[in-house]
């Protein structure tokens, strides 16, 4: 059986406390990312929001807030920016477009090859930039 967004969202708010994406058509639980990858996301998202909303370019969000993908995944970048003319008011539920630069930060239990396949897919439908940061390794990939 195939899951859409709805099931997701649904079971969302039952479970408050996991974050998830949907998957071709399967509901995937993430992990939570451990201290220092939450803190690079979190400066990361920081720095962003401080240039972005200085100058009104968009929208700039977290891990909690996800995308409802052109090809009907429903995922959650680590950090995410969107331009303001693509995204006028912040929707109540999944964004239904691309972001147009999205960031993946490595936690101790994600693997590099999953994380490029995640940034991949965003940018085959329609993101800009994609960014992978590994702290432990302490590089950074620009896709």
């Amino acid at each position: 059986m195939s899951l859409t967004t709805k099931d997701l969202e649904r079971l969302q708010a039952h479970s408050p406390d996991y974050q998830m994406e949907l998957v071709n058509g399967e509901i995937i639980v993430m992990s939570p990312p451990g201290y220092e990858s939450e803190e690079v996301a979190t400066r990361m998202a920081g720095k962003l929001f401080n240039w972005v909303d200085d100058r009104r370019l968009g929208r700039v969000t977290g891990s909690s807030a996800g995308f409802t993908l052109p090809n009907a995944n429903t995922r959650a970048p680590d950090v995410s920016f969107v331009l303001a003319e693509r995204l006028r008011r912040s929707p109540r539920s999944f964004a239904e477009l691309a972001p147009d630069l999205m960031v993946e930060v490595k936690s101790p239990t994600d693997s590099v090859k999953a994380l490029r396949d995640k940034i991949d897919e965003f940018l085959r439908v329609g993101t800009r930039v994609g960014i992978l940061i590994n702290p432990e390794a302490r590089w950074v990939e620009i896709r």
